[in-house]
């Protein structure tokens, strides 16, 4: 397979397996690429990108930011927090402005989850999903199997346990997506009240015991609570949070064997995950954002590629 079966990247749940393995195979030759002395390739240099983000992030946006960058694309960069939406401007208004200005692809950030599966009806240009609300965050599940993949050999046949703040996140959803589409078995784990009702309709299972959940893994990613998307207390307080379902050096070495640690960030150290373990050999943290530049180098490689045809 040489092509993308999709134009845009809106989520997980529309990719194949195929379409994966083909993001996987082109990030390997990005990855070589950006740890050359020269990490340029002149790829996109008649791409012009935008990149809309309606919700803060630092680490999504300079890993695009550089992945563009890295593939000699012009950039847009517009920030809704410091635009016209505050005086009331329209999702498609502020796109089409954009677009006016002829810019070929959207890499977009919203607080509502199908803001992009709207955009990709309405606008004229190749959409990326850099997070939907509680919804997707499908780069972000491509850079932490790509990274599984990198550690343990495959994905496929792997146990994977998500831990955390399950509810809130677009980070667990896509991860389930793609773990399973890849044939690894996952489970989830955290506090009842931060579990989906319905989760394992998604054909995972649901453990609340962290140390029954690390004893079953070969690979814990660990999810911080997000507490900006609360509006009620879903626990206690942090500190009891933390006292059972915090990754800490103790119950790691309790373990009769080593698993793989991860975290997409931002790490609250301390709360889900302590700071020895966050920065110990066989957790992969730095290497996932590393991994997270080739991946979207590979995604809008790939979807460039099937623009103007």
């Amino acid at each position: 397979m040489s092509e993308l079966s999709v134009n845009h990247l809106l989520g997980i749940k529309y990719l194949s397996k195929e379409d994966i393995e083909l993001i996987f195979k082109t990030a390997d030759h990005f990855k070589e690429v950006i740890n050359r002395p020269i990490k340029k390739v002149p790829s996109l240099r008649d791409i012009t990108i935008a990149n809309l983000f309606f919700e803060n992030s630092t680490r999504t946006r300079l890993s695009f930011e550089l992945a563009e960058k890295r593939l000699s694309a012009d950039i847009v960069n517009f920030s809704a927090a410091s635009s016209s939406v505050k005086k009331g401007e329209t999702l498609i208004d502020t796109v089409n402005n954009i677009l006016s200005m002829k810019v070929d692809m959207v890499v977009m950030r919203h607080p509502n989850p199908g803001a992009g599966i709207f955009l990709s009806r309405h606008v004229n240009a190749s959409i990326i999903n850099a997070g939907d609300g509680a919804h997707e965050h499908p780069t972000q599940a491509l850079l932490d199997t790509y990274s599984i993949r990198e550690r343990l050999g495959e994905v496929a046949g792997k146990k994977v346990v998500i831990v955390g703040d399950i509810l809130h996140s677009r980070v667990a959803l896509s991860n389930i997506f793609a773990l399973k589409l890849q044939g690894a078995e996952v489970k989830v784990c955290g506090p009842k009240t931060l579990l989906p009702k319905h989760i394992e309709s998604l054909g995972v299972s649901v453990e609340t015991d962290l140390k029954k959940a690390l004893e079953w893994c070969d690979v814990a990613n660990m999810l911080r609570v997000q507490n900006e998307r609360m509006d009620i207390s879903y626990f206690p307080s942090t500190r009891e949070y933390a006292q059972q379902f915090q990754l800490n050096k103790k119950i790691l070495e309790s373990l009769n064997k080593e698993i793989v640690v991860m975290h997409p960030g931002p790490i609250n150290r301390g709360v889900e995950i302590t700071s020895d373990v966050a920065d110990a050999e066989n957790a992969i943290i730095l290497d996932q954002v590393q991994n997270g530049v080739a991946v979207r180098m590979a995604v809008i490689y790939l979807l460039a590629s099937k623009i103007n045809r």
